[in-house]
């Protein structure tokens, strides 16, 4: 589940966009790039988050070099999330 997209669904920043950036148990360390960055990402409870999408290309390219993604790859991945989002929405 790591490197995915996911929203926050409970707690003050509800409807959050995150990148899941690390796993231990029943918790998730979740960065945006900005107010949580890679090197400070939030912690949550997988219960607290909904998984809405996959790796973003933006954040699997560093992946295949065999490293981490940064913050800039990250703001990056939910920027394009929410783009395409709009895009969508503007469509209906």
């Amino acid at each position: 589940m790591k490197f995915r997209l996911a929203r926050s669904k409970a707690g003050h920043d509800k409807d959050r966009l995150y990148v899941i950036v690390g796993e231990d148990g029943d918790f998730v360390s979740l960065a945006d790039g900005v107010r949580r960055t890679v090197g400070h990402p939030k912690r949550k409870k997988r219960k607290h988050i909904q998984v809405i999408g996959n790796i973003s290309p933006a954040v699997e390219e560093p992946l295949t070099r065999g490293g981490d993604p940064g913050d800039l790859e990250i703001k990056r991945a939910l920027k394009l999330y929410q783009e395409e989002e709009n895009v969508k929405s503007r469509c209906n």
